[in-house]
């Protein structure tokens, strides 16, 4: 029944996944100290309940544009369904901005597959993930894929090696030069930790924990199967499915070494694992299994508002 009514895109299905994310931005804030409610705090909690939907938007419309699923929703529900598990990753302004700008550059990455413009969709992935690293610095990481995605496209022009540096250098110039006029200093902009911490106790606690296995267990099996069915693909497609994979992998290293384990890192996790174990739905044939599995990821997170 559940499988029913998001194996297609339905303008319920959006709304269900709406009302979730706004559970989760809410919950979240229940746990949050009380400020006195003002006219500034309500602005700026509906600004960041705006990205969260901006981003879901714009994760959705990339899975559309790059067909990494077939025609459902699942991936934005196990999107919304992973907000509302770890609900923490609605918390952070800069890392909620940071993840949606990540998006936006592995949008242009995956977009590479078309082979037209490749030179200004290459400066804009570096652009996007430049501007997200200044917003959080670990996400620089997410720059990795812009390498890796011209060895899928087998691109030996060695301009389009050089063009992505050259974003990241734009960046850099501009973000010193606004720093130097607000603030006076050459690198006060700068300010997200390039510390690292492996201190994980922060995580000790049945929520986190079980949240956190949650998205582990499902993930790994999923990903088993992924990795399997890209062969499977259209080859023009397989690049995309590969840099999805890559995406989840920066992301994991990314939670290791993020400097506050408060569990907003894991945001830059939800998209690429929500796509991948999509696909792994899509391809499950015993339909008592397939309820069970998607039954599961549901009932979990809304088990977890009890503790």
């Amino acid at each position: 029944m559940i499988t029913s009514i998001f194996n297609k895109s339905k303008p319920i299905n959006f709304i269900i996944v709406l009302i979730i994310t706004v559970l989760a931005f809410i919950t979240a804030r229940t746990n949050m100290v009380m400020e006195p409610i003002t006219t500034v705090l309500v602005f700026k909690q509906v600004t960041i309940f705006l990205i969260c939907v901006l981003t879901i938007l714009v994760f959705n419309f990339i899975i559309t544009k790059n067909s990494l699923t077939q025609s459902n929703s699942y991936e934005i529900l196990l999107f919304s369904l992973f907000l509302l598990t770890l609900e923490q990753t609605t918390s952070n302004t800069n890392i909620l901005l940071s993840n949606l700008f990540v998006l936006l550059g592995l949008r242009k990455i995956m977009s590479l597959r078309s082979q037209k413009n490749i030179k200004s969709k290459l400066f804009d992935a570096a652009l996007y993930i430049s501007i997200a690293s200044l917003l959080y610095f670990w996400a620089i990481l997410f720059f990795i894929a812009i390498p890796f995605s011209l060895i899928f496209y087998s691109d030996n022009n060695i301009r389009h090696w050089i063009i992505p540096f050259v974003g990241v250098a734009t960046v850099f110039i501009i973000a010193v030069g606004v720093s130097v006029l607000a603030y006076d200093n050459f690198y006060e902009i700068f300010k997200s930790s390039r510390e690292v911490s492996y201190d994980f106790s922060p995580y000790n606690s049945t929520k986190f924990l079980v949240g956190i296995t949650m998205l582990f267990s499902f993930g790994l099996w999923s990903s088993v199967f992924y990795l399997q069915s890209i062969k499977k693909k259209k080859k023009g497609l397989r690049a995309s499915f590969k840099i999805v994979i890559i995406a989840v992998i920066i992301a994991f290293v990314l939670v290791l070494l993020a400097p506050e384990k408060n569990g907003s890192e894991f945001l830059y996790l939800f998209a690429p694992l929500a796509v991948i174990i999509t696909n792994y739905i899509e391809i499950v044939e015993d339909k008592w299994f397939k309820e069970v599995f998607l039954a599961l990821l549901i009932l979990i997170p809304f088990l977890l508002l009890m503790l």
